[in-house]
Formats: structure tokens, sequence, C-alpha cells
């Protein structure tokens, strides 16, 4: 098992631009099964959870080209029928989080998808019900394998459209029950549906291979079924989560950044959340700047009650970030109440950031209370243990600003979510070395 060793209080200068992101590419990789054609997809972040879902996808026998990094093409022309329905492949696909949006396009195509309870991060319940639930009312017919700890999905001829109400706006669902109806009988309306950028990429990918989507962008989705789709090229965008991670980073070095080619328009409420805690982000272009501060101040409301950052569904502010935001406020003057809504152990790590000097009150499993330092008192070097992605990278924005040397075991759950992450900050003034 890796770890990283970071020397903190070190500046960060100059620029950095974001990788793609993480969650459209599992999606739209997801959806090249869709077709037998060849599809081309650049702007692929190589992190371990895409890595492992091409890898999984070549195991089933898909043809895959890397033309460059992050260039890849796709041809999934006909699977290994033999090893889609074996122990081994669910057994593989429970070890992915990523892997439950194969089930769509496979039930969509093939007529039969296994869906196991999927692996990830271990930041609380997270409810599979939106995926399950979809494909029955599109005609699947569900059975539960309790051996192999698997729903076994199959239709009989097409799956037919239809109209749901989600429970839940899952993005994961979303996006699968899209790739699915893409191939059905009929119309499908997905009434609360995400409209997160990743499910806008997807539909703009499935649009282009032929498909007939309308609502694009907003909770209330049309799919019009065809007979089949071709091929096409598609380009992922920015990482929304890695941006927010390097204004964070800019941040709490009290550093001047430059972020390159952020896809300004996507990022949503993610700059405005970074200065309601005194931040000052600028856009220029399509570049962002962060301008250094000595000290930033966290706003409060208009009737002077202490600043709340709270996740929610987009166009709200993201859960991925708000550890990120957490570790900031730490740092600037003033205090701001966390509410982690949808997540009930993303939080757990602020233990370790206590450790270091931080002042937060856990109030309970979704809300957290913290007191800047403003700078006055430096957070000291640890030994932590990353969770999962969010929090190993909001503990290395810690590292980076405390005093001393800090360690972080576990780092495989950072390298699921960022490229390169030590030799990228390496360039810009970080110290962290991998060993």
């Amino acid at each position: 098992m890796s770890r990283f060793i970071i020397e903190g209080g070190h500046p960060l200068q100059g620029s950095i631009t974001p990788q793609g992101a993480k969650n459209e590419a599992l999606e739209v990789i997801s959806a090249v099964l869709l077709t037998a054609e060849p599809v081309r997809i650049s702007n692929i972040p190589e992190i371990l959870d895409v890595v492992n879902l091409i890898e999984l996808l070549k195991g089933m026998g898909v043809e895959v080209t890397r033309h460059a990094k992050g260039d890849y093409t796709f041809r999934a022309a006909e699977l290994d029928a033999g090893y889609v329905g074996s122990d081994a492949f669910v057994q593989r696909c429970a070890l992915l989080r990523g892997s439950v949006m194969l089930s769509g396009p496979m039930l969509a195509r093939f007529g039969s998808a296994w869906f196991p309870k999927p692996g990830g991060d271990k930041i609380g319940r997270r409810r599979v019900d939106t995926h399950l639930d979809g494909m029955s009312a599109l005609g699947a017919e569900r059975t539960y394998d309790a051996a192999r700890k698997a729903y076994h999905l199959v239709v009989r001829g097409r799956l037919k459209g239809t109209y749901m109400l989600l429970e839940e706006a899952s993005v994961t669902g979303t996006a699968n029950l899209v790739m699915a109806a893409a191939l059905a009988e009929g119309t499908t309306t997905l009434y609360n549906a995400a409209c997160e950028p990743y499910v806008q990429q997807l539909c703009r990918m499935l649009t282009g291979m032929g498909a007939r989507i309308e609502g694009l962008g907003s909770n209330l989705l049309r799919i019009h079924g065809v007979e089949e789709l071709h091929g096409t090229e598609h380009r992922i965008q920015p990482d929304m989560i890695e941006v927010g991670s390097f204004i964070g980073m800019a941040a709490i070095c009290r550093s001047e950044l430059t972020i390159k080619d952020v896809s300004g328009a996507d990022l949503g409420i993610i700059p405005t959340a970074f200065r309601r805690l005194g931040v000052p982000v600028t856009q220029q272009g399509d570049d962002l700047l962060v301008e250094r501060r000595d000290s930033y101040e966290i706003e409060s409301f208009l009737d002077g009650s202490i600043m709340t950052l709270a996740d929610a569904p987009w166009p709200g502010l993201t859960p991925d970030l708000l550890s990120v935001l957490l570790v900031v406020a730490t740092q600037c003057r003033g205090s701001v109440l966390i509410h982690q809504k949808m997540f009930e152990s993303r939080l757990f790590f602020v233990d370790r950031l206590i450790d270091m000097g931080a002042q937060i009150i856990l109030c309970d499993p979704h809300r957290a209370v913290v007191i800047g330092h403003d700078h006055r008192i430096s957070l000291s070097g640890a030994r932590m243990v990353s969770p999962d992605i969010r929090a190993g990278i909001a503990m290395l924005l810690a590292a980076m600003s405390a005093r001393g040397t800090s360690v972080i075991e576990n780092i495989e759950q950072i390298d699921r979510g960022y490229e390169a992450i030590e030799e990228r900050l390496g360039a810009i003034g970080a110290r962290i070395t991998r060993e």
C-alpha cells in the first residue's frame, strides 16, 4: 500500500490544468456498449477507477485502442457471453462502483445484465434502488442470486418506454436509465432526473450516436427509443471537482494560481462557494485566477447569522467538494457551518484535522462547525489514512498547509480520482513524495 510524504508550508505558483471529469468518463465509457460501431473518446482521465473500467470492458470482449494519453477508441461488436455471465465477472464488477452503469447498456442491447452490490467509497449508505426499480419499470425481470450477491436482469424482446418519477435525483441512476431507454421501444419520460453536467454530456454523446433526447439540462428528460445507435466521437469536459480542489489548494497555501481551461459555464455554484469563504476567484476567459491574500474572511448571511455551506443536487453545491471547503475554512477568518446532507460518513475524517490543530465541532454525522484560525495558528503535520477519494484530497490540502511533515496512507483512494497528483502539484511548488 502506497503513501504520500508531504512537506507542508510551501506556496504554489504558476498554472495547472484539470484532468477530464471522472464521473463523466465512467458514464460515457459505459455507453460504448450500446453500439457495435467504434466510439472514440478523448480527454479520458487515466485514474484508477477509469482504468479499471476500461480493463473490465476488455475482459468482456470490447476492442480497445489507445491512440495517445487519454484518447481511446472502443468497439463493442460482440461480447464474450461466457465471461459476462460468469462468477468472475460479477465479482470483478462488485469491486468497482462505476460498473453499475454497464447494466443499462447491456440490458438494452443484449437483453441481460448482472447488477452486484457495488464497491467504491465507504461514505455511508448509497442506494441503488433508482437503477433497479427503473430497469423493472422498463420491462426487465429481476431476480436475486444470493450466492453471487447480485441481481440478474433479463428482458424478453426490447425494453418498453414508460413514465417514471424518480424517488431521488440519482446521477448514476439517471445515466443508467437514459442509456437503457435510448434503445427501448417507445418514449421514456424521467421526471426528477439528475441534470448534472455529467448527465448532460452523456446525453450529448448519445445524441451524436443517433439517440433522440429532449430536456437536456433539466430534470425532465424524454428519451425516444431508436432501433440502433452508431459510432461517434466525444471529448470529456474538465473535472469540476478537481477545479474546486485546486481553488482550495491555492487558498489554504495563500498562493496565486491560474487554473486553465475549466469550462467555466459548467462550474455552477462552485466559485461562489469559495467566495463565501473570502477566497477571490476571478474568471478570465475559460481560466480561473485565484488571487493570493494574507487573510480570507468568511461571509455572514445578510441578517448576521453564521454562513452555512450545504450540498444539494445540481445546480446546488456538489457534495464532493464539501470536504475541501471544510479544510479551507480552518484557515479563514470567521466561522462556517458545513452541512453534508447526502452522505452520513463523509465528515468523520475531521477527527484527523482536529488532531492537526483545527478547531472543528462535529455536531453529528452530517454537520460540522469550523472556527477558522486565520493562519495565526498553523496546522501541524500528522499521520493519516485516506478513507475515500474526497477526504483523501482534503487531507492532502491540510498537509500542504501544515507545519512540518505529514504522511497519508492508503493513497490508492486518492489515485481513484486524481491522476498523478503528486507530479502535477510538484510542478507548481508542492513537496509531495510517493513511497
